[in-house]
């Protein structure tokens, strides 16, 4: 879902240990398993832990230059340095390490299955979801449905300073849907088999 945004892949070589200590500010939303975001409606806030390097580093600094618009982790990502987004990103995208999404995921209802052709999202994403053609692009296998569908209309979004994602390519594909299409396609997605988690994480290390 962040196409455009693969130029801006993290280009510094990451450190595990050092995101380790770094992400005391990531730990209090996306270290608490069902942790609910209220902006820009109710969610939960999306699993990262699994997620590829690139694209966490590059969602981090599509925030930090406000490309994706949310005050809070525009807030956060504009106090990183790209050393530390680079740090975070090599720690969160080997914290699940191990989980290995199948090769192919169950079949989807035949309207929903109608709904990812038209939408071309096995093209970028993978067959499985998992696999994305681009690892600047994200998994999105087993996210959260309330946040893949809070994402997928929020790159619908023009002219709002506080809402949406300057993505041209996903901008294109989501106004092909309804909003009740775009939950569609969501809540299957969330069913998929994925490689993404929360781990629950102590501020205390």
């Amino acid at each position: 879902m962040l196409g455009a945004l693969a130029a801006h892949a993290q280009t510094a070589a990451g450190d595990v240990k050092a995101g380790e200590s770094k992400a005391a500010m990531c730990i209090g939303c996306h270290g608490i398993p069902g942790y609910q975001n209220a902006f820009p409606e109710i969610h939960k806030v999306p699993m990262i832990s699994g997620q590829s390097a690139s694209y966490i580093a590059a969602a981090l600094q599509a925030y930090r230059k406000g490309e994706r618009k949310h005050p809070t982790m525009r807030g956060i990502a504009g106090s990183l340095s790209d050393q530390d987004i680079a740090d975070l990103a090599a720690f969160y995208s080997g914290h699940n390490a191990g989980v290995t999404a199948p090769e192919q995921p169950k079949a989807a209802p035949a309207a929903v299955a109608a709904l990812l052709e038209k939408g071309a999202c096995t093209s970028c994403h993978g067959a499985n979801f998992s696999k994305p053609i681009d690892p600047s692009y994200p998994k999105i296998a087993g996210q959260h449905a309330d946040y893949l569908y809070v994402a997928l209309k929020s790159y619908g979004v023009e002219g709002n300073p506080y809402i949406g994602r300057g993505n041209p390519i996903m901008g294109g594909i989501v106004k092909q849907f309804s909003n009740a299409e775009l939950k569609q396609l969501a809540n299957y997605l969330a069913t998929v088999p994925g490689e993404l988690a929360t781990k629950p994480q102590s501020r205390f290390r």
